[in-house]
């Protein structure tokens, strides 16, 4: 097997992975752009909870760490960050709408699973409007995509680059 060693890295069982910034930059680009799109006019505390918590839910710990941390440079307290893996048993830590945006989030994020239920649907249109939820749904997407790049190119923890 030929590799370039400019596009690829070992990972720890020493099979070379590729730098999916490098070898598909046009891609790489427009998943950023999706991602900054998606972000626009959200609350900035409530991208990162949905980011963690689709992070959570794919066992992507590349993305989990580097959204952490950019929650707690946000201002983010440590009780919600440590709760949001069981927030539906510590309601109280999160708003109703932060709430419906989780629930979104699991759902679309194990869409394989059951669908999105219409009740969860229902209870994110009843307190996001149009453009809102649009933007969530888009936001959902992008953490999706960008946890299943960082483990296709098993990304390590604690290296972001940013």
């Amino acid at each position: 097997m030929t590799t370039n060693t400019n596009t690829t890295r070992a990972h720890s069982t020493g099979t070379a992975r590729l730098e999916f910034a490098q070898s598909a930059p046009k891609a790489f680009r427009a998943l950023i752009a999706f991602d900054a799109t998606a972000r626009e006019g959200l609350d900035p505390a409530l991208v990162e909870l949905i980011q963690i918590r689709a992070s959570h839910l794919n066992h992507c710990a590349y993305c989990l760490h580097m959204h952490t941390n950019d929650a707690r440079k946000a201002g983010e307290s440590e009780d919600r960050l440590h709760m949001v893996a069981v927030w539906r048993e510590a309601r109280h830590f999160f708003t109703e709408r932060e709430q419906a945006a989780l629930a979104l989030t699991e759902a679309i994020t194990l869409v394989a699973d059951a669908g999105v239920p219409d009740d969860v649907y229902a209870q994110a249109a009843s307190l996001f409007d149009e453009r809102e939820l649009a933007q969530v749904l888009a936001l959902i997407c992008t953490i999706n995509t960008w946890n299943r790049v960082a483990l296709a190119t098993a990304k390590v923890a604690g290296t972001d680059e940013r």
